[in-house]
């Protein structure tokens, strides 16, 4: 494996980093899964999206899915979370860490008493907000509205590929 190609060709570099002081990152979620927007993809040029999960105790996570078009990973900031990697199910803990590459089959929950948190990172950046901040309202319609919207953000519920 090699370094991608270049894309900057200056001799001397540029003033481009971003800051974003955690205040200023807007969330989304209800009182039992909170997501924070640590890197929206339109912040990274879309080479990535990285998100904070944050989930109380025997909170639902996402069910069987996968996504043709980015990479998931999980990186676990601080208690338990139960990762499904295809094959079975694996109790993350910190500093655990999952890779997910496009239509790998995966899932999480936290099963335990103890809230757990998270970095969720998609690679290459994908418009992953409106997923987050309207997959609720989403699942209280029509299952046909329901998966026309995950299909819309590269999500594909194995409960839902027959319907």
């Amino acid at each position: 494996m090699s370094y991608p190609e270049p894309r900057y060709f200056g001799e001397r570099g540029q003033v481009r980093a971003m800051f974003l002081p955690a205040s200023s990152q807007p969330g989304t979620g209800s009182s039992d899964f909170g997501i924070s927007y640590v890197a929206k993809q339109e912040n990274t040029n879309g080479e990535f999206g990285l998100y904070k999960i944050d989930m109380g105790p025997k909170a639902m996570g996402a069910t069987e899915h996968f996504h043709r078009t980015i990479s998931e990973s999980f990186y676990v900031l601080s208690g338990e979370v139960r990762l499904y990697n295809g094959e079975h199910w694996v109790t993350g803990g910190e500093g655990d860490f999952l890779h997910v590459p496009a239509g790998g089959l995966h899932a999480f929950h936290n099963d335990s008493d103890d809230p757990v948190s998270l970095l969720l990172l998609f690679t290459p950046g994908a418009p992953r907000e409106e997923y987050f901040e309207k997959v609720a309202e989403y699942s209280q319609r029509s299952r046909k509205e329901l998966k026309a919207f995950r299909i819309r953000h590269d999500q594909y519920n194995t409960d839902m590929l027959d319907d």
